[in-house]
């Protein structure tokens, strides 16, 4: 029964997770008013958030899901990169 639960729990994270990302991508894409900023502290907050459901996965979002939020605010604001300057 414990390994059900915590099938269970996970499936629920993923779940929360999944909506957290499209929710933040739709909001980079379609929000007229975000501000170039605004858009980046997002993508920040959807990282916090991802952290939360998913403790020391960080990297898996920096993989996985940041280049696809990226990718949004690359096209929204026609910029070439989003690398630091140094």
């Amino acid at each position: 029964m414990e390994g059900q639960d915590l099938l269970r729990e996970e499936e629920q994270r993923l779940r929360r997770l999944r909506l957290l990302v499209d929710v933040t991508a739709q909001v980079l894409a379609e929000d007229q008013s975000l501000t170039f900023c605004e858009a980046l502290r997002l993508i920040d907050a959807a990282r916090t958030a991802s952290t939360r459901l998913f403790p020391e996965k960080e990297q898996t979002f920096d993989l996985v899901i940041r280049p696809r939020l990226e990718r949004i605010v690359h096209e929204r604001f026609q910029i070439a990169s989003l690398a630091p300057v140094n």
